[in-house]
């Protein structure tokens, strides 16, 4: 059981978890994930993780259909420019793998940023903390567990 899947059950939301056989060969994993699960890759959503100019992470959650605009990230973090954060740092401060980041349960609570279009569904999959792993619940939960804001921060 993965930190995210604990932390669910601890605030006690409702979710349900999805696992499918992770191919090492997959180059994205969110559209594997949707491929895999048979679910519409616009409610799979990618964990990402920016760096600020002064090196302060944050967690921003988009379509894996889309692509995470920097610019956008840096405004709703009101800091002057975002980039991706160095993947070793990612790895320790969140304790998750590249690839199997969830925005849930990560070692340290950094900053998130949720792309608004996640309000459009039911629910939105993101990954349980592990590759093959992914986790279902509503926008506003997992609003909720990271005190995430809502923001448009994809292109699509």
């Amino acid at each position: 059981m993965t930190p995210a899947i604990k932390l669910a059950q601890k605030k006690k939301i409702i979710f349900q978890t999805h696992s499918y056989e992770h191919d090492p060969k997959a180059t994205s994993y969110g559209e594997e994930a949707s491929e895999k699960l048979g679910i519409p890759v616009e409610q799979v959503f990618k964990t990402l993780v920016v760096a600020t100019e002064k090196n302060d992470l944050c967690v921003c959650v988009v379509p894996v259909a889309g692509m995470l605009d920097l610019k956008q990230a840096a405004k709703a973090l009101k800091v002057k420019k975002t980039a991706m954060a160095d993947a070793k740092k990612v790895q320790s401060t969140t304790g998750y793998v590249l690839g199997g980041v969830s925005p849930l349960g990560q070692k340290k609570q950094l900053p998130t940023l949720i792309d608004s279009t996640a309000q459009n569904f039911k629910t939105i999959y993101v990954s349980a903390g592990k590759r093959g792993l992914e986790i279902e619940l509503s926008a506003q939960d997992l609003q909720t567990l990271t005190r995430a804001q809502f923001a448009d921060i994809s292109k699509i």
